[in-house]
């Protein structure tokens, strides 16, 4: 009998430190079902999420990169996930042929289940929504029979925008939610190793219980005391409402 491959699943993250806010609990929560969990870094967040090494005397830009791969990589090893950095920079991220084909080929590689970004927008942040369309414009490129051969392509897997940091602003809204209160000691482990931006720490602790309480009121899961909130890109298909 042929050995069943493990079901798989993508993230992809501008900088080095947006999973773990915003999508920790998420890839704790696959890779504890088994799930291979693949997170693509697109950039470090070395120019303009790296506030606190910045300060330090005599910082360099390879030193900040070096940082901020150290921090993401523990990061991702406590949440049970596989990391990639394509190095594209930030502030600005900017997209290339060669950026998008290479997610395209990563697309086709792991074949994913779904797929976790950014949302469409943030007039706070422009290479969060770049992010996301580099995202979905792969996703569509690798689903092309003509791009590596017709064996290669992708189904249609579901894409689910996590939250912004100010998600009023970025026409945001929470349409799923994601119980994340078993892995929940995860996810706060996987900040703790994020010290370049310690800041955000109880910020998303605060948005986590937030989400878990309302999770709570929309379901019959008395026991959710954390939550993740997502917007879905694509219809939900389905043969049962529930």
């Amino acid at each position: 009998m042929a050995e069943q491959k493990a079901k798989t699943a993508l993230v992809v993250s501008a900088h080095s430190a947006d999973f773990v806010w915003r999508a920790g609990g998420a890839i704790a929560l696959y890779a504890k079902r088994g799930y291979r969990v693949l997170i693509v870094c697109l950039s470090y967040g070395e120019r303009g999420e790296s506030a606190k090494l910045w300060k330090q005397p005599g910082m360099t830009l390879d030193a900040v990169k070096k940082a901020r791969r150290a921090e993401a990589e523990q990061a991702a090893a406590i949440l049970g996930a596989e990391t990639m950095f394509l190095d594209a920079g930030d502030y600005p991220l900017r997209v290339t042929p060669e950026l998008l084909n290479r997610l395209a080929e990563i697309y086709q590689d792991l074949q994913p289940e779904f797929v976790l970004s950014h949302s469409l927008e943030d007039p706070y942040n422009f290479d969060h929504p770049l992010a996301t369309h580099l995202a979905q414009e792969a996703r569509i490129v690798a689903q092309a029979h003509g791009f590596r051969g017709a064996e290669k392509i992708i189904g249609a897997p579901p894409v689910f925008l996590f939250e912004p940091h100010q998600p009023e602003q970025c026409n945001w809204k929470p349409q799923v939610l994601l119980d994340i209160t078993e892995v929940w000691d995860v996810k706060r482990k996987a900040f703790e190793s994020m010290g370049a931006q310690e800041h955000l720490w109880d910020y998303y602790t605060r948005v986590g219980l937030q989400r878990g309480v309302q999770a709570k009121r929309n379901s019959n899961r008395t026991a959710t005391k954390y939550a993740e909130g997502y917007q879905r890109v694509f219809p939900h298909v389905t043969d049962h409402l529930s």
